[in-house]
């Protein structure tokens, strides 16, 4: 997606900051400095700091300007500090606290979508995975397709927080599914599981698909895991999703 000189002038801002150009507790450069360094103007850059501030990378205050606040302030459910953490360097204990957060939301959310999925949102979640299954048999674009499988359980919820909570997570899972893709066959044996969780959720069972997804989230546990002990690069998420090629 194409973004305004407002978007563009926020991104630039907000990699430097999440990139550590700026010590957390010390100033942004003045109006006037970032007018010029990013060829803006002042109205752009007030409202790009305002777009920061509200997502918890900085603060403001009389006399002592604007500020950057510590990671702990930073708003992690935000898209757009995902992709900025991405374009930084994703570390170790990122991953982590992505992992743990699906063990966290995952499992319960299958539940309620087993008990509450409409038809609608089942045949929803069937055509994802049906561009699933022919990314992995024809090539394509695996990721995307995996995305909207597990936005479609959560959305099957029916319930409008988790709903909100799907929209948020997009680029968290996204983090996941591009590091799992690069594992040789990572797709290919997910598949099976993808197709279980979906057929305990048609099946209205919601002990087997908060097993079938546990599965699928320790297997996602383990992919990362032996990426990160390998010290192979890490996915950017400001790059289009992976594609699968046909060997």
């Amino acid at each position: 997606m194409i973004k305004n000189v407002h978007g563009n002038t926020v991104d630039r801002l907000g990699e430097a900051i999440v990139a550590g150009h700026y010590a957390v507790g010390g100033s942004i450069p003045s109006e006037p400095v970032l007018c010029k360094e990013l060829g803006v103007s002042r109205t752009v850059v007030r409202e790009a700091v305002k777009s920061l501030i509200a997502k918890g990378l900085m603060t403001t205050g009389p006399k002592v300007g604007a500020r950057v606040l510590p990671e702990d302030h930073w708003n992690w459910f935000d898209p757009d500090v995902i992709i900025w953490q991405s374009k930084a360097g994703l570390t170790p204990a990122f991953l982590r606290d992505l992992q743990d957060l699906r063990r966290v939301v995952e499992p319960a959310a299958l539940r309620l979508a087993a008990e509450r999925a409409t038809a609608q949102d089942i045949a929803e979640i069937e055509l994802a995975y049906a561009g699933m299954k022919h990314a992995v048999e024809e090539g394509g674009d695996y990721v995307t397709h995996d995305l909207h499988f597990h936005q479609g359980l959560l959305r099957a919820c029916g319930n409008r927080m988790l709903v909100q909570m799907s929209k948020a997570l997009g680029a968290l899972l996204r983090t996941s599914f591009e590091i799992s893709i690069r594992r040789k066959d990572g797709p290919l044996n997910s598949l099976p599981l993808h197709r279980e969780v979906l057929d305990a959720v048609i099946a209205h069972n919601p002990d087997r698909a908060e097993k079938a997804i546990q599965q699928l989230i320790d297997g996602a546990h383990n992919d990362i895991e032996k990426v990160l002990a390998s010290h192979r690069r890490l996915p950017s998420l400001s790059k289009p999703s992976s594609l699968l090629k046909i060997s």
